[in-house]
This record gives C-alpha cells, sequence and structure tokens, in this order.
C-alpha cells in the first residue's frame, strides 16, 4: 500500500509527502512529527473549527500511511486573548460586557458551568471532537503563559524585538505603527489585556507600560503576566512547539509570511501549512462564532451521522462551501455512494476515495439499502412520527433489513423524520396538475394498476420514464419535476420507480389519486 500511497493524488496524501520531504524522511530530533490546529474560544465553537482538525487528521493518517515516523496532534486554544466583543448568540450579555478585554480564561461563564467563558467554550470544542473520535492533545494558552513553557521563547523575542518589530510594522499602517507593540501586558490592576505602548523592552526580559489609570507598571514579560499580539503569537508558537505542519483559513493567508518570518527570527523552523477556503451560511456570508450564523456540530448531527460530515469536510477544501441544513441529504447520500464503491475498488482508487480518509483505511460497510432522499420523501408521505412509520415500507421493499443488522440505515431513518419535519414539510408547497401532466399521471395510474412486475425498482422507473416520453415531456425532467412538486409537494426528489418499490404500488397508486383530486393542494390551503 506505502507505494500506492506515495502516488495517490487525494489532497491528504500530497499535503503528507510535502511534510515527508520537510523532515527529510525521518523522524526530527524531537521524535515525532508535531500537526497543530488553533482555535479562539471567543464564541462557542462552529462547525468550521471541527473541520480544521478533521482534516488535520485526514492528512496525520496520510502521513503515517507513507512512513513509520510517530505523530502528535496539538489542538491549542488561544484562551489568554483578550474578549472583544460579546457573542449574540449567549446569555448574561451585561455581565459579558463588564468583562470586555479581559482573558477569556478570567471572564465569567455566563451559562455557570465552567470556571470561565473560555473553560466552557473549551469543554464544548473537546466534547465535538471527542464526538468524533479524534486522537488530539489539547494545550491552553493561558496554561501554557503561566506555566512556564512558552517563557523562554518569550525572552528571546525581548533578545530579538527590534527585529520581530520590523516584520511588523512594515505590515501595519502609519497611525497604528506608533503605539504598537509585539507584547500586550495584563493589567495588574484590572486584568485586562492592554493595547498600550510600551515605554521600554529590555533584553532581559522586562516590559515597562503605564496602567489604565496611568500608574508606570514594569514587569517581567514570563508567569503570563504578558501574552504577544495574535500574529507574532503565531510565529512564536510554532517556534516554541517546533510545529511541522498547521493548516488555516484563507483569511490567514497575507499573514503567513509574517508568521514564518517571526518563527525563524525566534529559532524555529516554519512548518508546511496548508490553507483552506472559508465556510459561508445560506448567504454567502462567512461563518462567525460571535454572530452564530451557519449550522453548529450539534445541528448536523441532529439531522445526519459523524461520518456525513467528515465526508463534507473532505470535499474540495480549498473551494468556498455554503454550510446550511440542505448540504446535509446529499452528502449523507454521496458518503454511502462512496462506502459501497470503495468495496469493488482497487488499492489506488481505494486511496483517493474520501472514505478511506474518513476511516483512516478502516472503513465499514455501508448497509443503507434505501437513500436518505428516499427516506425524507417517504416519511413526507408516510406522515411519520418516527423511525417505526418507516421501518415498515423499509421492510417489504428490502426483507433482509432491520434495525438490528442494518444500524446505519435505522439511524438515517430517524434523522429523516427529523429533517422532515423541521426542514421539509414546512416549505412543501403542492400545485394541481397542468393538462398535459393530468393525463401523464391518469396514464401512469392505468399502468400501475396492471403492473405485475413486483417491486423492481429499476422496471418501474423505466415505465415512468416511458410515460414521459409518450406524453411529449421535453425534457424528461419536466415530467419527474411534476410528480414531485403534485405528490410530493418539492421540485426535486428521488428516482420515482424507487420511490414507488420503496412505498408500494397500490399505495403509489393512492397517492396519484390523491394528487390528481387535489386533496394536498386543499390540505395545504
Amino acid at each position: 500500500m506505502r507505494d500506492a500511497a506515495m502516488n495517490s493524488k487525494a489532497w491528504p496524501f500530497e499535503e503528507a509527502r510535502k511534510i515527508l520531504k520537510r523532515v527529510g524522511g525521518k523522524a526530527p530530533e524531537k521524535g515525532y512529527v508535531l500537526f497543530e490546529t488553533g482555535y479562539g474560544p471567543s464564541g462557542l465553537p462552529h462547525i468550521g473549527t471541527f473541520g480544521e482538525v478533521a482534516r488535520t487528521t485526514m492528512i496525520r493518517r496520510a502521513f503515517e500511511a507513507i512512513c513509520d515516523i510517530p505523530t502528535r496532534l496539538i489542538c491549542f486554544s488561544d484562551d489568554m486573548d483578550g474578549m472583544r466583543k460579546v457573542p449574540d448568540n449567549v446569555p448574561q450579555q451585561e455581565m459579558l460586557r463588564e468583562n470586555l478585554q479581559r482573558p477569556l480564561t478570567a471572564v465569567p461563564d455566563p451559562f455557570g458551568e465552567y470556571d470561565s467563558f473560555g473553560g466552557h467554550n473549551n469543554a464544548m470544542l473537546r466534547r465535538f471532537l471527542d464526538t468524533f473520535g479524534f486522537e488530539y492533545e489539547f494545550y491552553s494558552a493561558t496554561e501554557f503563559y503561566k506555566s512556564g513553557q512558552f517563557d523562554q521563547v518569550l525572552l528571546r523575542a525581548c533578545e530579538r524585538y527590534d527585529e520581530i518589530m520590523a516584520v511588523m510594522l512594515a505590515s501595519l499602517r502609519e497611525e497604528r505603527s506608533a503605539t504598537y507593540s509585539i507584547f500586550l501586558p495584563i493589567s495588574p490592576s484590572t486584568g485586562r489585556v492592554l493595547y498600550v505602548p510600551l515605554k521600554n523592552v529590555s533584553k532581559d526580559g522586562f516590559i515597562t507600560f503605564d496602567d489604565e489609570d496611568g500608574t508606570e507598571h514594569t514587569v517581567p514579560v514570563t508567569g503570563g503576566r504578558v501574552k504577544l499580539q495574535w500574529k507574532p503569537d503565531f510565529g512564536a508558537r510554532w517556534a516554541a512547539l517546533d510545529v511541522d505542519f498547521e493548516m488555516y483559513g484563507k483569511d490567514h493567508s497575507t499573514n503567513t509570511p509574517i508568521y514564518d518570518k517571526i518563527c525563524e527570527i525566534l529559532g524555529g523552523k516554519k512548518p508546511e501549512h496548508f490553507t483552506y477556503e472559508l465556510f459561508l451560511d445560506v448567504n454567502g456570508e462567512k461563518i462567525s462564532k460571535s454572530k452564530g450564523n451557519g449550522l453548529t456540530i450539534d445541528e448536523w448531527l441532529t439531522y445526519a451521522s459523524t461520518e456525513s460530515l467528515s465526508y463534507f469536510m473532505f470535499l474540495k477544501p480549498k473551494t468556498a462551501k455554503r454550510m446550511h441544513f440542505d448540504v446535509i441529504p446529499k452528502a449523507v447520500d454521496e458518503y454511502h455512494q462512496q462506502l459501497r464503491a470503495y468495496a469493488t475498488q482497487d488499492e489506488t482508487k481505494r486511496l483517493d476515495n474520501p472514505v478511506w480518509h474518513i476511516h483512516g483505511g478502516n472503513v465499514p460497510e455501508s448497509k443503507m439499502v434505501v437513500p436518505f432522499a428516499m427516506l425524507l420523501n417517504l416519511a413526507s408521505v408516510a406522515s411519520a412520527k418516527d423511525k417505526s412509520g418507516l421501518w415498515g415500507f423499509i421492510q417489504r421493499y428490502a426483507p433482509e433489513a432491520s434495525p438490528e443488522t442494518h444500524p446505519d440505515l435505522d439511524q438515517a431513518a430517524e434523522f429523516a423524520v427529523r429533517y422532515f419535519r423541521d426542514f421539509v414539510a414546512p416549505k412543501r408547497q403542492f400545485r394541481m396538475p397542468t393538462d398535459q401532466e393530468r393525463a401523464a399521471m391518469e396514464d401512469l395510474l392505468g399502468r400501475l394498476r396492471i403492473w405485475d412486475g413486483g417491486l423492481d425498482a429499476d422496471a418501474l422507473q423505466t415505465m415512468v420514464f416511458a410515460v414521459g416520453k409518450d406524453h411529449g415531456f421535453e425534457p424528461l425532467r419536466d415530467w419527474f419535476k411534476a410528480l414531485y412538486e403534485v405528490l410530493l409537494g418539492a421540485s426535486e426528489g428521488p428516482r420515482f420507480g424507487g420511490f414507488v418499490a420503496l412505498y408500494g404500488v397500490e399505495e403509489s397508486i393512492r397517492l396519484i389519486e390523491q394528487g390528481l383530486a387535489g386533496e394536498f393542494v386543499k390540505t395545504q390551503a
């Protein structure tokens, strides 16, 4: 497999080969290759945060497939950052406003569950990551600064302060350059992170500044009394931990040369990096932790499996993607299509298949004998309140299936009922058929009444297809669209022959009769 992995065109393998080249094909002096992901806990973790860890894990697995070098993954939380604004989607807004600019781990938890707001958001992130079974080590910036793990690099930053400042000042506007410093002191009196000009930075590790009340202080940069501005912090962290790989969003890409240069000034070697496109909400706007727009991880997992979300994250990381509820059904069905394909593929194609990267090569068998999109339509016409309302139809269509033998299908049935209830049912818009459509549907009714082909989905699809051709639908897609709109209240739907096979011929006859009689339109009104 290693030879095939070294030649795979899947993007995780391409990135893994770059890392292997970076370390010269052997373990670094520290004994392992270090992957890192960064997280700013200024708001509740969103799905993009999960994506960063998921994708990094995919690259890590690919790296482990092409060599025997040990690896580690660190998830680093920048929880010592000052809270610059109050997120819109959390309680106790006034209390949080009173704590603006204090480190996130010094802001009380508005939910009353943890010792700080930063601690609350860190716990949420870890819970999310644990749900997916990621192997990672969690690092807190607050602990990193206060424990002394960062001291050596902070002292080196004092020694090389002018060099680092020259890098930063070249990137800043003139008005900001006048007061900028790479160090942000923590106010001894208020505990806030101060954006103030420094009066002095000594080579032996002390800074002098005026507090908010005008009092002058001289403090060491060690022991958590000072933190670095976020751009210098990026490069300094790489140097302190000897990071080999980190990915981040496109919004960071213009700063990459700054991060790299600061890392090198501080004695480190710049890591390999990977820039991904951003996730967008339903309106095409960037997903934001503070706004709470876009999907959360919990919301996705209410309607689909963890694997479907991982599948979505694998696809085209260099392309901006909308993250809204309507992407879920497609992701579920495509994931299972790839699972089924994997079973018949050769080694090369398997390594290119997203499911290899989702499951780290230990790929399960798909038991989804009914697509998720079909389950949604079945939930619609069956008026199912829970998954048990779907299983009678499923077992007539696939007698060998049961909740015990097909757990992924059982789980999907429950998800489908929820998804239909929350997103499909409120938007259904039935209509009456046109004269051409009515004639075709009456013809379809006649053929179904004398149908003797059993529940053969392909044969039923061929028959439905023939009806549309016979009645002059051009393009033929308009015929199927009419069936969906009149019978299901939607413009798109599953293969109609497959739907009839699942729902049943007699039941489908009754459904078409109701549509032609206008019963669905009357109920809607």
